[in-house]
C-alpha cells in the first residue's frame, strides 16, 4: 500500500499538514501539489478551524524542491502550466482566511522554500537551510518566490540569495526576518503548536479579519490599504465577540470567543 504523499491530521480546531514523500526528501511531484490543493481547499470551508501547520512527515527535511526528475521531463508549455499550479498552491496557503505555520526542519529548497514564504508564520529549527537555488540549474523561483522573499526580506537580500543560489542557515534566516522563530529540532512542531493554541485562544473573526487587511492590503496603495482597514475594522462591530472583547476587558475577566 503506498502512503499518501500528504498527511492531514486535525486536533480539535487545529490542522497538521505533514509532507510525506522521504524517499525523495518531499520533493514536490505534480500529484503532491494535487493532495495540497486538495486538503487546503478543504481547510477554507472549516469555519471552526482556527490554524494550519505546514510541516514534514520526519526530523531531517522539510521539503527538496520540485522534483527535478519531473521538471526535467517539461516542454515550454508543460512548464508554464507547472509554474502556474505551484503558484496557485501557494496563493491558497496565503489567502486561507486563518493563519498557516510552517514548521521547518532541515532543508527548505527551491519550491519547498517558495511554500515556506507563502505560510503567514514560520519556525525553523537549528538544523533548517533556506535556498533558492534555481539560477543553478538554469531556472528561476517559479511558485511566487521572486515576488514573496523580496518582501520578506528586502530587494538586494532577495535577489543575492536568489542569484548566487547561497543556503541561508536558520540564524541567518532569523536576522533576516525570513522566520520568527529558531528552535531545537524535537520542539519545532509543538513550538508550532504552541503558538496555533495562542492564536486560538483569540477572537477567530479579528483573527481572520486582521490576516485579510495585511494579506490583501500588502500591495495595495497606501489609501486603498487604509479603506480595507477601516472597512474590517467596523465590519468586527457586528459581531458578538467584539462586545464580548470589550466587555470582559471592561469587567477584567478573560473573554469566551465564539466566533460569531
Amino acid at each position: 500500500m503506498v502512503s499518501p504523499a500528504v498527511i492531514v491530521e486535525l486536533r480539535d480546531s487545529i490542522a497538521i499538514v505533514r509532507l510525506n514523500r522521504p524517499e525523495k526528501l518531499n520533493a514536490l511531484s505534480q500529484a503532491m501539489l494535487e493532495e495540497l490543493s486538495g486538503a487546503f481547499k478543504q481547510f477554507k470551508k472549516q469555519s471552526d478551524l482556527r490554524a494550519v501547520i505546514l510541516t514534514a512527515s520526519n526530523e531531517t527535511n522539510f521539503c527538496a524542491g520540485t522534483d527535478i526528475e519531473e521538471l526535467a521531463a517539461l516542454d515550454q508549455n508543460e512548464a508554464r502550466a507547472a509554474s502556474e499550479r505551484g503558484q496557485a498552491v501557494c496563493n491558497q496557503i496565503e489567502n486561507l482566511p486563518v493563519p498557516v505555520i510552517a514548521a521547518i526542519n532541515g532543508i527548505a529548497a527551491g519550491g519547498g522554500c517558495e511554500l515556506a514564504l507563502a505560510c503567514h508564520l514560520r519556525i525553523a529549527s537549528k538544523n533548517a537551510q533556506f535556498s533558492l537555488p534555481e539560477t543553478k540549474l538554469g531556472l528561476i523561483p517559479a511558485y511566487g518566490g521572486t515576488r514573496r522573499l523580496p518582501r520578506e526580506i528586502g530587494y538586494g537580500r532577495a535577489l543575492e540569495v536568489m542569484l548566487t543560489g547561497k543556503v541561508l542557515s536558520a540564524e541567518q534566516a532569523y536576522q533576516l526576518g525570513l522566520v520568527n522563530q529558531v528552535t531545537d529540532p524535537v520542539d519545532v512542531v509543538t513550538s508550532a503548536e504552541s503558538l496555533a493554541m495562542d492564536i486560538s485562544k483569540l477572537a477567530p473573526l479579528a483573527v481572520r479579519a486582521c490576516l485579510t487587511a495585511v494579506t490583501d492590503g500588502l500591495d495595495l496603495p497606501l489609501q486603498e490599504g487604509l479603506a480595507l482597514e477601516a472597512e474590517l475594522f467596523a465590519s468586527l462591530f457586528a459581531t458578538q465577540d467584539m462586545r464580548e472583547g470589550t466587555r470582559a476587558f471592561l469587567e477584567k475577566r478573560t473573554p469566551v470567543f465564539k466566533g460569531t
